[in-house]
């Protein structure tokens, strides 16, 4: 549906959002300074993660790296390591390039413009927006989701949110309801609302400060928005490890910048042949990433020496490690799960 939207004034609606904002605003730890590398953090941290799940690892996070130069100054293997748990690893290993480009390109200053800030390794348009606008007051909107939701619900838009060009459309939404001052309480608003109050199902619309605004809610239609019509496709991938083990010790070795989980320690893939025969115990893991259905093979292999083991990882570049030395690098979930010798039925049901 498009609707002639452009020469009405809908600011009123953006001011409600603020005001609202200013006393229902959620307490949070990032929130407290605003500091560009504070909201940038949690920014990407929460990409894919939820608040109250987040929130203990922003901590831990920051009090580690609490500043760009300690995040610049750590092993790419420590950052992983502190974003254990989180999963898309690839956030960590780009939060550790943006660091480097920030001391090295940007001369330790964070940088305080939207399109220097999309610069930066793993910076989207959203994230560049969110700190831009909290940060450095630049009036640009933070499209994400929420937006998607709560716009197309105020003004019953139909506009398909699958579609490529969406993000534009929905941008040009928000700035006719965005105020010119006060951008990061807007932009923040809106995330507060979309997360608290506009849900995706059931929505409080009762607590909605803008509840008579909006043409969904008048018109007793919240159910028919947002409006996508394209899902994503599943794929379905296979994969085949061995746990191979002398006593309490096993193999693992850091994968590289391929596959999906990348700089990630896992077991070997492969063994001699006439290892096969040596298997003692076969076990099928299945896992669920996003837009990705896994199988996931693990067979053990009990060697008879330590000698053996130590051999085969010289000659194939593997670790030897005890748990206690696992616990010190990152794996993927299953494989962590796997090692630490929990209930197999567990594994497939964890998030990352």
């Amino acid at each position: 549906m498009k609707t002639n939207k452009q020469n009405a004034d809908f600011l009123h609606i953006g001011k409600k959002l603020i005001k609202w904002y200013d006393t229902n605003a959620r307490q949070l730890p990032w929130r407290e300074n605003q500091h560009p590398y504070n909201i940038w953090i949690c920014e990407i941290l929460l990409q894919q993660t939820q608040v109250k799940q987040g929130l203990g690892h922003y901590l831990r996070f920051i009090e580690r790296f609490p500043n760009v130069e300690e995040l610049h100054d750590a092993s790419e293997d420590e950052v992983l390591l502190y974003w254990k748990g989180l999963g898309y690893y690839s956030r960590a290993i780009n939060l550790h390039k943006a660091a480097h480009q920030i001391i090295e390109e940007f001369d330790g200053k964070f940088p305080t413009h939207y399109h220097d800030i999309l610069k930066l390794k793993g910076v989207g348009k959203y994230t560049a927006a969110a700190v831009a606008s909290i940060c450095f007051d630049e009036k640009i909107p933070a499209i994400d989701g929420n937006f998607y939701r709560v716009l197309s619900r105020i003004f019953a838009d139909d506009f398909d949110m699958s579609s490529s060009k969406a993000f534009q459309y929905f941008t040009d939404l928000a700035l006719l309801i965005m105020p010119e001052d006060k951008p990061g309480d807007f932009n923040q608003a809106i995330m507060d609302i979309g997360s608290e109050i506009c849900k995706p199902k059931n929505p409080l619309c009762g607590e909605c400060p803008v509840n008579n605004d909006c043409i969904a809610y008048q018109t007793g239609r919240i159910s028919e928005f947002p409006v996508k019509t394209k899902k994503a496709k599943v794929t379905n991938l296979s994969l085949k490890y061995y746990f191979i083990k002398f006593q309490n010790q096993f193999l693992i070795k850091q994968r590289g910048n391929d596959f999906i989980w990348k700089k990630l320690y896992e077991f070997p893939t492969s063994v001699p042949t006439e290892w096969e025969e040596l298997i003692v115990n076969s076990k099928i893991i299945n896992h669920k990433l996003t837009h990705k259905n896994m199988t996931i093979e693990i067979n053990t292999i009990e060697l008879e020496s330590k000698k053996e083991l130590e051999k085969f990882a010289s000659e194939n570049d593997f670790k030897v490690v005890d748990e206690k030395q696992a616990d010190e690098k990152s794996f993927p979930k299953p494989l962590e799960t796997f090692y630490k010798k929990r209930d197999v039925a567990e594994i497939g049901k964890l998030p990352f």
